[in-house]
């Protein structure tokens, strides 16, 4: 596989440069200068009032979240940082509709700036299901930073791919 594999689709102007900084043995050092501090929300419970109070900030019209929490299940990172279900059932006549958001358990040491882009992605679905124009548009709004953050949070995760953990 790729010793790049979390910066396919990147045009080949930015994958030539993160080569140079991994040939230079600089990848770390670069984020650890533009990210010297990991956050402090380690627990379910911390997620969940950091995630409703964003949601609450951001997105007051959209539905309720039922529960968020960090996953030690979710192991593939190539395909999945966090993961959004809705679940719709009709319960004695009433249709019940559960909103949950699962954060991989790796982002309960990263910068802030990673956890709350992965937040702010998953909290996108809850309007937009699918990544497209509008679904990018949203996280933008949401976290003006948002392409810089997935950018640097890649390079992470390459360089725990490469290197091992750098926090």
């Amino acid at each position: 596989m790729s010793e790049l594999k979390y910066l396919l689709g990147y045009s080949d102007n930015v994958t030539s440069q993160v080569r140079q900084l991994i040939s230079d043995d600089k990848l770390g050092e670069t984020l650890l200068k533009k990210y010297p501090l990991v956050h402090t929300i380690r627990t379910d419970k911390a997620l969940y009032t950091y995630t409703v109070e964003l949601k609450n900030a951001l997105l007051k019209q959209s539905q309720p979240l039922s529960k968020v929490i960090y996953d030690d299940k979710i192991k593939d990172l190539h395909q999945a940082l966090g993961l959004h279900t809705f679940i719709s059932r009709v319960q004695g006549g009433k249709h019940k509709a559960k909103n949950e958001i699962r954060v991989a358990s790796l982002f309960k040491t990263v910068p802030m700036a990673f956890l709350r882009m992965i937040v702010v992605h998953e909290l996108a679905h809850l309007k937009e299901k699918e990544h497209n124009k509008a679904f990018y548009q949203l996280c933008q709004h949401m976290e003006p930073a948002y392409h810089q953050f997935e950018l640097d949070m890649r390079l992470y995760l390459t360089h725990l791919d490469l290197f091992g953990k750098l926090y």
